[in-house]
């Protein structure tokens, strides 16, 4: 595509005053995308959630999974492969129906080295630890976002957004690392990572005043104003759909009320939701910031913790009328008239719909001859793998893009028992991951011991178009 010479004068030179610094990753990215550029790898997403996530809970319509037994050499021998058209998705991941076809919904894939327990914490990003020793927060080497990170890069090559029970926190380290014992932080004041984040790419007085607004756009307002009328045609669509996106920074207050599920009965009071004390108020908030710090190009590797890690994981989340933590719901407690499998999937639903919101988006965003969401991939998995007292004999996840092309998608897959011929482990999908993103892996963490038999190094070959 021919840039006109004013389009390109614009791509080059922006002509931005005070938010030059702020608005400068947006202008690389209009930049890149006028020329129909698309990125050299994809981006990630981690979404991880504590407690559990049972698989049954995630079996779409049609499909009878073969029951297993938590033990070696017990369940199904084949590989099991289902195409998700026409299929109804489970109640809590009903939000992302409209990208059915982009979702792989990955089951069988063991974390045994993990150590299990309450929560898995460094390890259920990092597959490696000391084996069935229960729940150690020692950081044996680098988690995959970590990796990730390190190879794709980034204005932040890392960032960490989510949210802990301990309100006095300012940053958690839980889940995310780029090395043995060099742990990365989780954000969990959405305030703070706003300022961090945004506030960070202004200098001066300038800065000084986007921390006391804490509004990106009241800081760039004046800019935005002028640099929306030097554009014309797709860039100006394109920075609307940017400053859309960056427009939610400023909605401060809680939107939990559009939330259609309608068993949320018990909604909050209308508040900050980035200094609110309500849960969902602030994972609301932290999910804003990710997709505006996706979009900005600020990052490439995002880890949205949904207090993952053994002091959180047991959070109450009021936010939705509930009275009584994860802890109580993984011992088989119910509350609002829902056993605990309803509770599990009534909490679960609302992460996805945090999620479909991101993927909203991203598929807003033009690139190349798609959208961000083309060349994004979202990971939800829970930090206590299949189990509020997990064992890591299977550890499901839930897939969401294609990397632009690259994974077969709108599938259902399922991989033989702990044990049998062609069983595979949960450091073959982060090698997967690895290779997606250009780094050609044959092993990330650390091999099974009880599994040398079998070959545990490379992708998942299966899930690769």
């Amino acid at each position: 595509m021919r840039i006109q010479p004013n389009r390109r004068e614009f791509l080059r030179n922006t002509g931005l005053g005070a938010g030059a610094l702020a608005l400068g990753p947006v202008a690389q990215q209009l930049r890149a995308r006028a020329e129909g550029k698309v990125p050299k790898t994809p981006r990630f997403v981690f979404v991880v959630e504590s407690n559990g996530l049972p698989p049954h809970h995630i079996v779409p319509s049609g499909i009878k999974r073969k029951p297993r037994r938590q033990q070696a050499l017990n369940g199904p021998a084949e590989f099991f492969d289902a195409s998700l058209k026409g299929r109804k998705l489970p109640m809590s991941l009903e939000p992302i129906a409209k990208w059915q076809d982009k979702v792989t919904i990955v089951q069988g894939l063991s974390g045994r080295v993990a150590g299990g327990g309450h929560s898995n914490n460094f390890k259920a990003l990092g597959a490696n630890g000391e084996g069935q020793k229960g729940e150690s927060t020692s950081i044996l080497g680098p988690t995959v976002d970590g990796v990730l990170a390190q190879h794709i890069g980034g204005i932040f090559p890392h960032i960490g957004l989510g949210i802990s029970k301990r309100l006095e926190n300012s940053v958690v380290y839980s889940i995310s690392a780029i090395g043995k014992n060099k742990p990365l932080p989780i954000m969990v004041k959405p305030d703070q990572a706003m300022g961090t984040l945004f506030g960070s790419v202004a200098n001066g007085n300038a800065k000084n005043d986007f921390l006391a607004k804490r509004n990106l756009l009241d800081f760039l307002r004046e800019d935005v104003k002028r640099v929306e009328k030097t554009l014309g045609g797709p860039e100006k669509e394109q920075l609307s759909a940017y400053l859309a996106t960056f427009d939610t920074l400023s909605d401060r207050q809680s939107r939990l009320n559009e939330i259609e599920h309608t068993l949320r009965k018990h909604a909050p009071v209308a508040n900050d939701k980035y200094t609110s004390e309500v849960e969902t108020d602030r994972l609301d908030a932290q999910f804003d910031l990710g997709a505006a710090a996706l979009i900005a190009g600020l990052t490439n590797v995002l880890t949205l913790s949904s207090a993952a890690g053994i002091r959180d994981f047991d959070i109450c989340f009021k936010g939705l009328g509930l009275t009584k933590g994860k802890h109580h719901t993984g011992h088989g407690g119910g509350q609002n008239g829902m056993d605990y499998n309803g509770v599990y999937n009534f909490i679960r639903r609302f992460h996805f719909e945090q999620i479909a919101k991101l993927c909203k988006r991203l598929e807003s965003i033009p690139e190349g001859n798609g959208t961000m969401l083309d060349n994004t991939v979202i990971v939800y998995l829970s930090d206590g793998a299949e189990a509020h007292h997990s064992r890591t004999w299977e550890w499901p996840f839930i897939l969401i893009g294609n990397a632009g092309g690259k994974l077969k998608t709108g599938r259902y897959v399922d991989y033989p028992g702990y044990g049998m011929l062609g069983h595979r482990t949960t450091a073959n999908l982060y090698t997967t991951f690895l290779n997606l993103a250009g780094n050609n892996a044959e092993r990330f963490g650390m091999a099974d011991p009880n599994l040398k038999d079998l070959d545990q190094t490379g992708p998942l070959t299966e899930l690769l178009a």
